[in-house]
Order: structure tokens, then C-alpha cells, then sequence
């Protein structure tokens, strides 16, 4: 009797071809490329399957704790000179809208979210002209100063690299400086899509497939962990996302240094590429069938080697949330405070979820939530009476009222941005 019967007989009509790929995932092994493909084309009864093996694939390895951390966004520029047909956050130096936080308000958004329970603040911004290379160094180290204990999420691969271009030294030395400064992991996002061709058209001068992997693999060198993503929807075929997934498992077998891996869909409402119907062929996102399959064969490829698959509630929203808990995901990510970026693009899930609704979503579906630390190491685990109520329950307003919202935010004449040098800027591409 072969493991997917035993699985469920219910599913004994899966399909021949769908079976034995996925038979191999539950004797843990690892599934290829063509295989995935096999998973990513099922429908019905053969998707029904997939989706009960992911479950279980992490049912294996994780167990039923669902994690979430209680961490502040802060974006602390959305001028930036790239222009990424996917992203509206993004201003030039020379529109009203930009904007850049001095170093005092960002030291007093990390310290209320220290006092509002937070235990880590994520940190990613446009690219601004002629930044002083080691900004990115002070930032952090004054951050750490004020507060020593809380954790820094912070720079992407293509924050890294700019970084490094402006200080003019390797990527390895400024991350060192980073690490020295205090940042504990890297997100691993601006990897959209790793296959260059694609990247060529939704983001032309973009940090490219191996800058991208050279930064994440200098940075797990270094003892630097980092999450990884990806962006589907868009312009890329079953095919992009498995040979991405491929990708991501075969950085993590060489270094180890993955945390998680984080899906997001390509939120269109308000990305340049798909209001000016700029790039030929682009769709509005993936449907909901398409964010079923992206999360479950993530678990499917990846359980042996990256045991999280988080769920973007930012992107896919809490209903759609508690459906992927049972698609083999084990973490909702993070409280966030100040989601800017999807918002920006387009996204209606709002900027903050409070620690209470992590714990409901949670319930209900049946599993215990835990609250963790960036690198997963848990917190609290609560059971099904023990419900404090955390110092972001306790707010009265609304978070939009009380943090201030993006909206508002690139209106404000206080936090205007002012460029350096009255001079015209080279924005030419930096990773020449």
C-alpha cells in the first residue's frame, strides 16, 4: 500500500503521475523541477492530494505551533532611484511625495515598538541619490544604542549592494560592517523572480540574479542569517516558479542560512507595469487556486531543507490566511505597525494585525499559536485559555489613526525629502 493511500483513501483516485511525485515527497525526498511541474499543473482530485501532503509534510516536521512575531516595518525612504514596474511606494527625488525619516524618528518608532511589545523592527526603504554610504551602518548602530535587545530585520540584497557601491568597498566587508553595527538577519526579498530574462522586463536595472545570490551567500558566510521570497503573478509560468523554488533549495543545501521562505503575490491595483500596460502579457496577479499551489508545493520542495513557509497576511488577507495554514504553512509573519509597501501597490488587509488576531486565526483552525523571535526561537506558546492581552491589544484607536498611515506619511511637509547636492543626479545603474 503505497504511503498516499495510507495518507487518505479518499484520494486513492489521485492520478498515476501526481502519485508517485508525491509518495516521494512523504519517504522524504527531495522532488525535481519536472515534478513540481506535475504538482503546479493538478487540478481537482490531484490538488486535493497535493495539498493534503503539504499539511502533513509539515505536520511532520513543525508540528501544529503557528508562529507569528510582533515586529514594526519601518521604511524610512520611498525615494528611490530605481523604477521597478511593480512598485508604487517608490518616488523620484524631484516629486512632492518623497520622503525621508530622520535618524530621531526612527529611534522613536523603534522605541515604541519596543514598549508595544515588539522584539523586532524590519527595515527596508527606496534607494536614495547619492546616500553616504555608511548610513546604513549608523542607522543600525544607533538603533542598538538606544535599544540593545532589539532584534534588526534589515536591507535587502539590493539595499546591500547599493550600500556597498556608495562606501566603496566589497559586499563582504559592508556586510561585516552591518553585522558589527547590529543587524541580525537580511530579508531576503528584491529576489522577485531569479530568472534574469524576467527580471529584464518587470525590472530593468534591478539587482541581478547573481548579485542577488552572492549578497545572500556573503551574508550566510558571515553567519547572517536571511529569509528568501518570491513574486509570482505577474509575468512568469509554473515553470519560473519551480526553477525559483529550485534555486532558493539549492542556496540553502550549500549554506544553511535560509529562516524562511516567504510567497508573495504581485499586487497590481497601483504597480507602474500594469496601469500603463507597459510590459506585454502581465497578469493581476495569480488566482486564488494559483496562491494555493505556490504555498503548497513551497512546503512540498522545500521541507527538507527550510522547515518555515510563512503566509503574506499583508497580501492574501486573514480568510484566505487560515485556508493555507492547512497547505503546509506554519508561520503568519509579522504584527508590522506600518506595512507601507503592498499598501502602497495596492493591498486592502490593512497595516497592522494585533497579537489577539494571530492567536484567532490561529484557533481557528484547530492549532496552537506561539509567538517567536525573528530566528524562531519561540517566545510564548499559548494555550487555549492563556490569552494576555499585549500592549498592541490594548490600543483604543485604530492603528491607521494612531501610527499615522503611508498616505498620510508622503503628504507631510516635515519629513519632505531633501536631496544632498542641489546638482542633477547620475541614476544610472549601480550594478554595472
Amino acid at each position: 500500500m503505497s504511503k498516499l493511500t495510507e495518507l487518505d483513501r479518499m484520494i486513492s483516485k489521485v492520478s498515476t503521475q501526481v502519485a508517485r511525485v508525491l509518495d516521494l515527497a512523504l519517504s522524504g525526498k527531495d522532488i525535481t523541477v519536472p515534478q513540481a511541474l506535475t504538482l503546479f499543473n493538478s487540478t481537482s482530485l490531484d490538488l486535493n492530494a497535493t495539498v493534503l501532503v503539504a499539511d502533513q509534510l509539515r505536520r511532520q516536521t513543525v508540528g501544529d505551533l503557528v508562529t507569528y512575531v510582533v515586529n514594526r516595518n519601518i521604511n524610512f525612504t520611498n525615494v528611490c532611484i530605481k523604477r521597478c514596474g511593480f512598485c508604487a511606494f517608490s518616488r523620484d527625488y524631484r516629486e512632492d511625495e518623497g520622503y525621508m525619516l530622520p535618524l530621531e524618528e526612527i529611534i522613536r518608532r523603534s522605541k515604541e515598538a519596543w514598549d508595544l511589545g515588539a522584539t523586532e523592527v524590519c527595515i527596508q526603504a527606496g534607494l536614495p541619490p547619492q546616500m553616504d554610504g555608511h548610513f546604513y551602518v549608523e542607522l543600525c548602530a544607533a538603533i542598538k544604542k538606544a535599544i540593545p535587545e532589539m532584534h534588526i530585520h534589515a536591507f535587502s540584497p539590493e539595499e546591500v549592494l547599493y550600500g556597498s557601491v556608495r562606501s566603496k568597498c566589497s559586499i563582504k566587508d559592508y556586510l561585516q560592517l552591518l553585522k558589527d553595527a547590529g543587524v541580525g538577519s537580511l530579508p531576503g526579498t528584491s529576489a522577485e523572480i531569479l530568472d534574469q530574462k524576467l527580471r529584464d522586463k518587470i525590472s530593468p536595472g534591478r539587482i541581478t540574479v547573481d548579485k542577488w545570490l552572492e549578497v545572500i551567500r556573503t551574508a550566510h558566510e558571515l553567519n547572517i542569517p536571511t529569509t528568501s521570497t518570491i513574486m509570482y503573478g505577474h509575468l512568469e509560468t509554473f515553470e519560473h516558479q519551480a526553477r525559483h523554488i529550485n534555486l532558493i533549495r539549492n542556496l540553502q543545501k550549500e549554506t544553511n542560512g535560509i529562516t524562511e521562505f516567504v510567497p508573495l503575490s504581485f499586487v497590481n491595483q497601483e504597480a507602474p507595469m500594469f496601469f500603463r500596460q507597459s510590459v506585454k502579457g502581465l497578469r493581476a496577479g495569480p488566482t486564488g487556486m494559483e496562491v494555493l499551489k505556490m504555498h503548497a508545493i513551497s512546503r512540498i520542495m522545500l521541507n527538507n531543507w527550510i522547515p518555515n513557509i510563512q503566509v503574506s497576511w499583508v497580501k492574501e488577507g486573514p480568510r484566505l490566511s487560515e485556508i493555507l495554514l492547512q497547505a503546509g504553512v506554519n508561520d503568519l509573519g509579522g504584527s508590522l505597525i506600518n506595512e507601507s509597501i503592498s499598501t502602497s501597490a495596492g493591498a486592502n488587509h490593512g497595516q497592522l494585525i494585533r497579537p489577539s488576531e494571530f492567536r484567532r486565526i490561529i484557533r481557528e483552525v484547530g492549532r496552537k499559536p506561539a509567538e517567536r523571535y525573528t530566528l524562531y526561537k519561540i517566545r510564548r506558546i499559548f494555550e487555549a485559555n492563556d490569552d494576555p492581552i499585549d500592549p498592541l491589544d490594548q490600543l483604543t484607536e485604530s492603528p491607521e489613526k494612531y501610527f499615522g498611515t503611508y498616505n498620510e506619511l508622503i503628504k507631510l511637509k516635515t519629513y519632505r525629502y531633501k536631496h544632498p547636492k542641489a546638482s542633477q543626479v547620475n541614476s544610472s545603474s549601480i550594478n554595472d
